[in-house]
């Protein structure tokens, strides 16, 4: 008879591992958690009746652990890693492409939201991250990739994607704020280059094919201006978003 554990006596043995890592620390997942859930709640209220337990305020034992002083490649090794290949093949496109290192570098980041923040809005929220780090060209140009990627360019050869007939209906309406941006970006400076992310933009990237985060250590080192205290040490307007991928089960 076979003594292989299943999937779930796995999956139950890692949580119970993760349980006693924490030890005493009671984890409580923020309103936007619950409200993904569909559900307006807090969750357990905290320190109330049996649940008298000390609060996790700090590193997550479940988590790799950040150094110090957290540079940008830190967060796609021990944060972003297990949906990293999305950008690194769009990055190795946009190189063999010919386009310049900065926009490689826009690539190589234009869905860092949704790899370790926050899908919704993920261009805008992604281009406030890397705004103090970055040419405000790559920034501008990945904040308003959200909006190009809806609407087709027939001079750079760029279609509306496939995938999202398939995803979103083949009766979406981009909302009225996405059509505004998109109708301001077509007169900027800067269009093509937030078109050229969606044109390198692998909307179905080859999951046999892997790219190592190590072929873009140059482009990184030349273009991201990477502070010497670390990321979230850095007191800029972006510092508390990389604290928060640091930690994001602090209660507070």
């Amino acid at each position: 008879m076979s003594t292989t554990p299943t999937p779930s006596e796995l999956a139950d043995r890692l949580e119970e591992e993760q349980l006693r890592e924490l030890g005493e620390r009671m984890i409580m997942k923020p309103a936007f958690y619950h409200l993904c859930n569909g559900e307006q709640s807090l969750g357990v209220p905290p320190n109330r009746g049996p649940m008298r337990r000390p609060l996790l305020m700090g590193d997550d034992p479940r988590l790799p652990a950040m150094p110090a002083a957290p540079t940008l490649l830190d967060f796609f090794r021990y944060r972003f890693a297990p949906q990293q290949q999305h950008l690194l093949q769009s990055a190795r496109l946009a190189r063999e492409n010919g386009l310049p290192e900065k926009m490689v570098l826009a690539c190589l980041l234009h869905d860092i939201a949704v790899v370790g923040f926050i899908r919704a809005d993920h261009g805008y929220w992604g281009a406030q991250l890397l705004e103090p780090y970055v040419d405000e060209e790559v920034s501008w140009a990945i904040r308003m990739h959200q909006a190009l990627r809806f609407f087709p360019d027939e001079s750079v050869g760029y279609e509306y994607p496939e995938t999202y007939r398939k995803i979103f209906g083949e009766d979406y309406v981009p909302d009225p704020y996405v059509v505004a941006d998109y109708e301001r970006a077509r007169k900027h400076r800067w269009y093509m280059s937030a078109r050229m992310i969606c044109v390198n933009d692998l909307y179905s990237f080859d999951t046999s094919t892997v790219v190592e985060l190590e072929e873009f250590e140059d482009v990184v080192g030349r273009h991201f201006r990477q502070p010497p205290e670390g990321l979230g040490n850095d007191n800029t307007p972006a510092s508390h978003m990389w604290r928060t991928l640091i930690r994001p089960c602090n209660a507070l």
